[in-house]
């Protein structure tokens, strides 16, 4: 059993690399995608994996773990149902954080921005190219709104698998909702807790300006 005492006694020192200036790529688009490379090539299982913090209209924060499935300079793109706590959330104040954490590699990356619902289209093409038990799901399930039991949701599953057979749409209320950030925060880290925290912000002309914080 974990104790208190355990937990405070748990610790690692970070020594496998540091992070200067002169290292990372000025645009913070690309700097990411050298970042999620090396997880990706490294092996980091769900290497995508990013939790989404959203603030609900009582002002309290939620989060929880989905899946980067695009980015570019268009922004940051994850799926989802629109009726589901985030997505009202997102609705409501269309404002969020990403948040990644590759353990092995010692590296956090924080996004920041405003988000939009992505384009039909687009949603529609990732939709898709999901497995089809993923697509029925997408209607089976009225995610983040409370049922009976597992054997309503199982109901529902078998439900929309006779409706659809394997010619599964895309639901209204599902898709994209896609981030343009207007912050990232780089973190690498180092002995002693004394990690290296690289601040990506934009100024009044559109350009990304550089700045160290203290750990």
């Amino acid at each position: 059993m974990v104790d208190n005492t355990k937990l405070a006694s748990l610790r690692h020192d970070f020594d496998r690399a540091g992070l200067r200036e002169t290292d990372v790529n000025a645009d913070p688009v690309e700097q990411f995608r050298t970042w999620l490379d090396a997880a990706i090539n490294g092996g980091i299982k769900d290497a995508n994996a990013m939790t989404v913090s959203t603030v609900g209209a009582d002002g309290r924060p939620s989060a929880r773990v989905v899946l980067l499935k695009y980015f570019g300079a268009e922004g940051f793109t994850f799926f989802t149902n629109y009726s589901s706590r985030k997505g009202r959330e997102l609705e409501a104040n269309p404002f969020a954080e990403f948040h990644f954490f590759w353990p092995d590699l010692e590296r956090q990356v924080s996004i920041a921005g405003s988000v939009a619902k992505a384009s039909r289209e687009l949603s529609e093409e990732y939709f898709l190219s999901r497995p089809l038990e993923s697509r029925i799901g997408a209607w089976a399930s009225e995610q983040s709104s409370e049922i009976a039991s597992r054997k309503t949701l199982d109901e529902r599953v078998e439900f929309y698998r006779d409706k659809f057979g394997e010619d599964v749409p895309l639901p209204d209320n599902w898709g994209g909702f896609t981030m343009t950030p207007d912050r990232f925060e780089f973190w690498q880290g180092r002995k002693s807790r004394l990690h290296d925290r690289l601040l990506y912000s934009l100024d009044g002309q559109g350009h990304w300006q550089i700045a160290r914080l203290s750990p």
